[in-house]
């Protein structure tokens, strides 16, 4: 049983690695291979990634990436609205796990913002990303419900973050059974990505990719706003 069962698009790529650490020593080569390519056609490159725990060790393999990280401006595809300190953000995360050695020379573009309330930090998040370059690498994540990035089903706010005609670049989101408030990159940001990525593993992520390519509704699987555009998908059991 793996990815290769699955009727994917022409527009997507299946890697299927052993396990976890193939998995993240992959990705992190192919990612860095890109930065290379763009530091060279441009003289910089852009970097947004996902949080969460599985990508710890694709993180620390990136770090160790022989890359000119003075070049690289890095960002987060969500954040929950929590400050750096905190266990809980992906900020932290990128501090702990990517930000060392060399990496710390990268330019970090962050989510959180202090504000009165979630919709003015999402703002404030707006207009930080309008110095953002253009997006070369995007690495995605997505779980059992089908959301990538803060995209939830059942948010509010999710029909303007599935828009691609919307001029935001970040919405505040609501994730319908986990406490913490989000902050989440927009699809019309997103999509604009030279080379996307998701990262998934096991076998309940392989279901739950097989659901959401069954369907069609954004909504109900978020994610599927990203599966019939050029991807590649990293998948190990």
């Amino acid at each position: 049983m793996g990815i290769s069962e699955l009727q994917l698009p022409a527009t997507v790529k299946a890697h299927q690695l052993d396990d976890a650490k193939a998995l993240s020593a992959t990705l992190a080569v192919d990612v860095a291979l890109r930065l290379r390519a763009a530091i060279a056609a441009k003289g910089q490159a852009c970097l947004v990634l996902s949080g969460g725990r599985s990508p710890v060790p694709f993180l620390e393999k990136l770090a160790a990436e022989a890359l000119d990280w003075s070049k690289v401006t890095v960002s987060l595809a969500d954040e929950r609205w929590v400050p750096v300190e905190h266990a809980d953000s992906n900020a932290g995360l990128l501090a702990r796990h990517l930000f060392q050695g060399a990496a710390a020379k990268a330019r970090f573009v962050g989510l959180y913002q202090q504000a009165e309330n979630l919709d003015a930090a999402a703002l404030k998040a707006d207009q930080a990303l309008a110095e953002l370059p253009a997006i070369d690498v995007l690495v995605l994540g997505m779980g059992d419900d089908g959301h990538t990035a803060s995209l939830f089903p059942s948010s509010p706010n999710l029909a303007e973050g599935l828009d691609l005609n919307s001029k935001r670049r970040c919405l505040p989101l609501l994730a319908p059974s986990v406490p913490h408030q989000r902050l989440s990159l927009t699809r019309s940001l997103l999509a604009s990505a030279a080379f996307t990525a998701l990262s998934v593993q096991g076998p309940g992520k392989l279901a739950t990719l097989r659901a959401a390519l069954a369907g069609n509704d954004l909504n109900e699987m978020p994610i599927r706003a990203f599966l019939h555009a050029p991807l590649d998908i990293y998948w190990c059991p």
